[in-house]
This record gives structure tokens, C-alpha cells and sequence, in this order.
């Protein structure tokens, strides 16, 4: 998996800034705490941070061999799930191998195939690779924005990392946000190539970012298009449950130990038979986790977004697939931990986060570290197949903003009354979601004969995938690799989700409930109970003493009056939910108390210089 940086300066000999290298590089360690690697050479110098998958022994990095007497240099995130038969088709057009892991597959590919390698990829990746011969930075991202990459300008050059973390190790880079970024923080929208710090991008997902003395271009490799779907239903059913097959045998190839990230929903537990039943064909058994809290399941209470607890139907996926099975229970003291909120914020760069969510995702994924590296999840399924309450609510349906939002603040609270009103008024937040739905839906695709409703369903479906599905890929990746843990996400699978998108949502909604083609096409593999359950989303603690403590350090910060917190935040309206009272605490108060925690250690972490104006 692992963690990349670098520095290209056209103006300097890099080998020169040997300690700036080693800084950016070291932000990484979490990312790769298996090994590290630096190369400079002129004006290029490259990081990397190792977690060791595949060919433990082989596939150090920055790797590099010589082309015409001149050096070509790799540092590459990720894994490339058809490397096997790249690696068959290099060979037999004359390239010679060290090594058996993916990365030096990649590293032939674009000397045969240049930039165009990116096309031949199945998988998730971030890499960068220095070009000598013609003193050129090439940067490529994977098609649906798994892996995070990031880079910043420079007067003479670029700086890049998996992380801004890494960019931020550098000098040169500013830690400055201005109120674009405030406005990328309260939102749901994850604009395209928005890194929230000034001055810094994303290379976005399906894009190769080249650089030279000319200067920076980019170049799209990959975008999700319109394409007639001609397949009924029995075929549509099948062809899924062919790719899936595919998906999933390719993506259990690790050479350490592997597990299921099992939530008892649909998506997981779908990917957690078909594993155990692959596995179980070599003799091997699959091993999963779930995460639950202390009381859960035993007073839980339903509400609009969950019906049931998790736990019993992960109990059932575990009996059925014969999963070697651990729950993670988690208490509301762990949550609420400062120390942990730390290590998210860390995590993350920015204070973007889902509260107890993001501590709880944290906490299993540290847990599930102490037995396997990698992990496979059900994550992305509901974009890809239709899964999240809008796709079925008209009022998502019909309105003119991206559907997520519609119902949102009713669902998870919002972030009224949380900042100050000067600052709400200068952000303007209703006209940049706006401005970033009108930019969003305008890139659409309509097929020919497409009727207004397949079409609108069409728009939703798109705004999910290109937008909704990146916050929470980004989420996924930060929190595992703060631990070293490899998540894979088989959903994302190009392949699948290109052929998914073109299904009329007819195909994808055909029998009235959501996911229908997932459902069918992994029927056979499914416990009763989970092929009836109804979507529950990533479990939230209901533990009362979760939102107390909450207050508590809340009152905490209160004490503290010239925080720079205050700057952002009201003041008494913090003061107001660090005092409200009863057995839970109203949702919209306790999202406001996890938002104002996690700007507070932010700005204690960071020290951004925050630019109002």
C-alpha cells in the first residue's frame, strides 16, 4: 500500500535538500511502517514509506532502472490487481523482472506503454515517476479516487504526497486555508481537485499530472460515461455475479494475512461468502470483524436511518460462511477520547470527520491490525448499486441539490448555530453547493431515448459516484492507513462500475427495494436474514454517555477563552449544547459539539493560518 512524497524544483540539486526529503517522507511512516526509501537525483527527489503486500523481500522502493543510459524512478501506492498478466505480456515483449511484485509490473509498463499504462491498470494506485530522459514528473491516480495523491505548485516545480501532510513537510508549502476551503469543510460535496489548503490539488481520480520546465498538464484517462445497456435482467444478475467472482478472487491475493470487514449488511456480507467460499475451495478459512458498542444491540432503539443493530445478522453471515469471527466493542469513554479525536484529526489533515463514526472506524481498524495487514470492505456498494435512502425519496429525487443533502441535517444534524454569524454570512454555503451542483450535473451524459426519470435517476446515480463516494473512500483509506492496514474496496472495481452505472435504474430497482441486482447476484451465498434487511448505514453509538462526555470537554474548551477556536465558532452556542440536558442529547447538538472538538484540536495540531477574508 504504502505512502509517497516528492520535490521537483527545476532550479535546484535536490540531493542537497536531503533533510526536507526525510521530513516529507517521514509523514508517511504510518503509512508504511514496514520500510522507507528516498532517491534524488537533480531536480527531482522522491519519498517512500513501505507497508509490505505482496513479494515482501522484492519490491522496495523509489524503484528504478535505467533506460538509454538514464535513470527512470518509481514510488507507487497501492496494488495492481492484474499484474500477473501485464507481467506475462511485458515479458513476452522483452522485459525482464527482479522482482514478483506489482510495482515493478507498473514500472515496465510505462517504459512500454508510457502514460497510456494507466489505461491497462485494474486496481488502486497513486504513483509518480521521474523521468529522466526527459526530465518529466508523470503523477496517476486510479479511476474512482481510492488512493489519495496530492501536489502543490512551486515557482520552480511541484511537491506531491499521499497525503497534504507530506506537502505540508515542506517549507515552501503554506499552511493557509482560506474560505473556499472553510466552505470545502461544511459541505458535502467534495469538489473535484479541492484540497482545502490553499494553493494545493488533488490529482484527480482517472487523471494522469505531468510536469516539466513547460510547466503542469493534466490529462484524463478515465470518466464515468453514458453507454446503451442492452442485457435483460437474467443476464444483468449474471454478469454481475461474473465480475464479482472475478473481483474478489483477484483481490484476495496478498501475501499476508487477510480478512472481511463484516457489517451484516448486503454489501459485506455478499463479499464475506463469496470470499469464504474461494478460500474455502484451497482449504482456508476466512476471517472477519465487525465493530459494535458496549449495550448495543441490547437497547438499541430504531430510528429513520436504522432499523436494527448490526450485530445479530453479522452473527448469522459468520455462522453461514464459517468466518473465523471477532466483534470490536467499543465504550463511550474510547469514542470520546481526546487522544483519539487526535489521532483522527491527524489522520484526516483536516477536521472534515463523522464523530463517533470516524473514531469508531479508527479504533476497529487498529484492533483488526493486530492480526491481518489486509482487509476487504463493503464500501462504495450503495453508490454503485442504489443503496442510500434519496435513491427512493422523492423529494431527494426532485430537487435541485445533490440528494444527500436534502434530508441531512434531519438525519445527522447540521452545522447551524455552530460557527459564527459573521462567518456563516461571509461563506455563503447555500450558493457554493449551488454553484458546485449545477457544475456537477451539467457533465452528465443523456443517452438517446433516455426518458426524464431513467435520466434524473441517471444524474443521482453520477453525483454518488463522482462526488459522495470520494468523501468516504477518503475517510476509509486515511483511518486504515493511520494504523498500516490495507483496505481494498472490491465495489470499486472500474469493470463493475461502469457496467452498473449503464443499467437502467428499471434493471437496478427491479423489484421496488434497493440494490436489487447486488441482492440476486449473490443470493445463493446469503443468509435469509440479510437477504430481507433492509439498508442500515455504518453504525453511531447511542450510548448517553458518549454525548456527556462530549460536553464535558466542551466545557473544557469554554475555559479556555482566547482559543483560536473562537474565531470560527460561536461561542454561547457551544455554551448552549455543553448544557443541554436529559438522557441523549438532541443529534444537531452533539454534531455540533464533535464539529467544534475536532476544529479545536485541528487548529491546535496544524496552527493553519485561517484567512476570514
Amino acid at each position: 500500500m504504502c505512502g509517497i512524497t516528492g520535490w521537483i524544483s527545476f532550479e535546484r540539486e535536490l540531493r542537497a535538500e536531503r533533510d526536507t526529503l526525510d521530513a516529507m517522507t517521514e509523514t508517511m511512516d504510518c503509512r508504511g511502517p514496514d520500510d522507507r526509501g528516498v532517491w534524488a537525483n537533480g531536480p527531482a527527489a522522491l519519498g517512500h514509506r513501505r507497508l509490505a503486500i505482496i513479494d515482501l523481500p522484492g519490491g522496495r522502493q523509489p524503484m528504478s532502472v535505467e533506460a538509454g543510459g538514464r535513470t527512470v524512478a518509481l514510488v507507487y501506492s497501492g496494488e495492481t490487481y492484474n499484474f500477473t498478466e501485464l507481467k506475462a505480456e511485458l515479458a513476452a515483449r522483452g522485459h525482464r523482472f527482479t522482482t514478483d511484485s506489482d510495482t515493478e509490473v507498473v514500472l515496465h509498463g510505462y517504459l512500454e506503454w508510457g502514460e497510456a499504462v494507466a489505461e491497462r491498470l485494474n486496481g488502486m494506485y497513486a504513483f509518480a515517476i521521474w523521468d529522466e530522459r526527459v526530465q518529466r514528473l508523470v503523477m496517476i491516480r486510479d479511476r474512482m479516487g481510492i488512493k489519495p495523491f496530492y501536489y502543490y505548485e512551486t515557482a520552480d516545480g511541484v511537491l506531491f504526497g499521499s497525503e497534504p501532510k507530506a506537502i505540508l513537510a515542506n517549507p515552501l508549502a503554506r499552511r493557509s486555508v482560506s474560505l473556499d476551503g472553510l466552505r470545502e469543510l461544511f459541505t458535502m460535496v467534495k469538489t473535484p481537485g479541492h484540497a482545502v489548503w490553499d494553493g494545493m490539488k488533488e490529482v484527480e481520480p482517472g487523471t494522469v499530472v505531468t510536469v516539466d520546465r513547460g510547466g503542469l498538464r493534466t490529462h484524463t484517462y478515465w470518466t464515468l460515461e453514458t453507454r446503451p445497456h442492452e442485457d435483460d435482467r437474467a443476464t444483468s444478475i449474471a454478469h454481475v455475479r461474473e465480475l464479482l467472482d472475478d473481483i474478489v478472487r483477484r483481490q484476495l491475493i496478498a501475501d499476508v494475512p487477510r480478512c472481511m470487514l463484516l457489517s451484516g449488511g448486503l454489501d459485506s456480507s455478499a463479499l464475506t461468502a463469496l470470499a469464504a467460499q474461494q478460500l474455502g475451495e484451497v482449504g482456508h478459512q476466512v476471517r472477519s470483524f465487525a465493530v459494535d458498542f458496549v449495550g448495543q444491540t441490547e437497547n438499541f432503539v430504531a430510528d429513520e436511518l436504522r432499523a436494527t443493530p448490526d450485530t445479530p445478522y453479522v452473527h448469522d453471515v459468520a455462522r453461514t460462511s464459517g468466518t473465523v469471527h471477532q466483534d470490536i466493542v467499543l465504550d463511550a469513554q474510547a469514542l470520546a477520547d481526546p487522544e483519539v479525536r487526535a489521532k483522527v484529526i491527524r489522520a484526516r489533515d483536516i477536521p472534515m470527520g463523522f464523530g463517533d463514526m470516524d473514531a469508531s472506524l479508527y479504533l476497529l481498524f487498529k484492533a483488526i491490525r493486530e492480526h491481518s495487514t489486509v482487509a476487504l470492505s463493503g464500501e462504495s456498494a450503495d453508490e454503485v448499486f442504489g443503496g442510500y435512502k434519496q435513491f427512493f425519496d422523492e423529494d431527494a429525487r426532485a430537487a435541485d441539490t445533490f440528494p444527500w443533502l436534502v434530508k441531512f441535517a434531519e438525519q445527522f444534524g447540521d452545522d447551524s448555530g455552530l460557527l459564527r454569524p459573521d462567518l456563516t454570512a461571509a461563506l455563503n454555503v447555500p450558493a457554493y453547493v449551488k454553484d458546485s451542483y449545477d457544475t456537477a450535473v451539467a457533465g452528465v451524459q443523456r443517452l438517446d431515448g433516455e426518458s426524464d426519470f431513467e435520466y434524473r435517476m441517471r444524474k443521482i446515480c453520477n453525483l454518488h459516484l463522482t462526488r459522495f463516494v470520494r468523501i468516504l473512500l477518503d475517510r476509509k483509506d486515511r483511518a486504515s492507513m493511520a494504523v498500516g492496514l490495507e483496505v481494498r474496496v472490491p465495489f470499486c472495481d472500474h469493470r463493475l462500475v461502469e457496467y452498473v452505472y449503464n443499467a437502467p435504474w428499471s434493471v437496478k430497482s427491479f423489484d421496488g427495494r434497493e440494490k436489487s441486482l447486488l441482492r440476486e447476484a449473490a443470493r445463493d451465498v446469503l443468509p435469509q436474514s440479510v437477504y430481507d434487511r433492509v439498508k442500515s448505514p455504518y453504525p453511531s453509538t447511542q450510548d448517553p454517555k458518549y454525548a456527556i462526555a462530549l460536553q464535558g470537554h466542551a466545557k473544557d474548551l469554554l475555559a479556555q477563552p482566547s482559543h483560536p477556536v473562537f474565531d470560527l465558532v460561536d461561542r454561547e452556542g457551544l455554551r448552549r449544547a455543553a448544557e443541554v440536558s436529559g438522557p441523549q442529547i438532541h443529534q444537531a447538538s452533539r454534531r455540533g459539539l464533535e464539529r467544534t472538538l475536532d476544529l479545536a484540536i485541528w487548529l491546535d495540531l496544524y496552527k493553519p493560518e485561517v484567512k476570514l477574508a
